[in-house]
């Protein structure tokens, strides 16, 4: 069903189509499908060492438009904020035209050790307040081992992580947060994050997807996907395009089938020498992927 931004979008690309391969190339135009992909930056490497007015800087030369902050980084977003320096952090976001798109978290709820699980679940919940008070609209977590070897059922830790997540899920409807749970660590297995999504049972309770290798094994990246689709999140991870180890393309075309409404969010997996240079080219990359999976000949 065509939605009315999908009417007004068409209309605009059928208005301002793009000739390849001079005169005689046939005209194309962009689906409406993916009209809502925004590509954006999570500061995990790339930006670690930069503080805010430096991270605004620099999106804004870029036409960077979202920001995920990760926490213990040099631009020092964390719970020990005051009111004050919290609205401060919103002020420079809003004045830079930046958005804030949220918190990027270590918090992670696969311990048998239930002291480590309690601080694990009070530190997210101060990371919940933490986002709502600087403008962020989700927090991003992680499930994040098994511990099998230990002697622990799988099933068992997938059951723990998913009723956490409900838990948190319920105490971020006050604040206007989405928890997103990223495909991380042991956890990678797309079935078995479809499984703490299904025990959850909290729409506020997504997934960030992660572009990790185990996407490709198994059933391979289209029915993974699937498996996980109606439950995304608004945050995406994606890392050096350009390595060749990952099909981004193929994720790109995935995310317009599925007309993904969200930030698609570099998090870079190196270290270089020019980081401003290299965010650009990933930009640059991400963006030619969505128009090619969006054009129609």
């Amino acid at each position: 069903m065509k939605t009315r931004r999908h009417f007004l979008r068409q209309s605009l690309a059928a208005s301002t189509v793009a000739v390849i391969g001079g005169p005689a190339a046939r005209a194309q135009q962009l689906s409406p499908e993916g009209d809502s992909i925004v590509f954006g930056l999570c500061t995990y490497m790339w930006a670690a060492e930069w503080d805010i007015p430096t991270i605004l800087k620099n999106c804004t030369d870029l036409d960077i438009k979202g920001v995920e902050l990760r926490v213990d980084h040099a631009h020092k977003v964390n719970p020990d904020l005051t009111p004050k320096e919290r609205s401060e952090v919103k002020r420079q976001f809003t004045d830079a035209g930046v958005q804030l798109i949220g918190i990027g978290t270590n918090t992670q709820f696969d311990s048998p050790d239930k002291w480590k699980l309690d601080g694990h679940l009070s530190l997210a919940k101060q990371y919940i307040k933490l986002s709502h008070d600087i403008g962020g609209s989700g927090v991003k977590v992680k499930p994040n081992n098994l511990h099998v070897k230990e002697g622990v059922e799988k099933e068992k830790t997938l059951e723990q992580i998913g009723k956490c997540l409900a838990e948190l899920g319920d105490h971020s409807l006050g604040f206007g947060q989405e928890i997103r749970l990223e495909v991380h660590g042991d956890v990678t297995d797309l079935a078995d994050i479809a499984k703490i999504i299904e025990i959850a049972k909290a729409d506020n309770v997504r997934v960030c997807w992660n572009s990790n290798a185990a996407d490709l094994t198994g059933p391979g990246l289209e029915k993974n996907f699937a498996l996980i689709k109606e439950h995304l999140g608004h945050t995406i991870h994606i890392h050096e395009q350009n390595d060749g180890k990952y099909p981004y393309d193929k994720l790109a075309k995935l995310l317009v089938e599925a007309d993904y409404d969200g930030w698609v969010l570099m998090e870079a997996a190196s270290k270089v020498d020019d980081a401003v240079k290299a965010l650009a080219e990933q930009k640059v990359l991400w963006e030619k992927n969505v128009t090619t999976a969006r054009t129609k000949v």
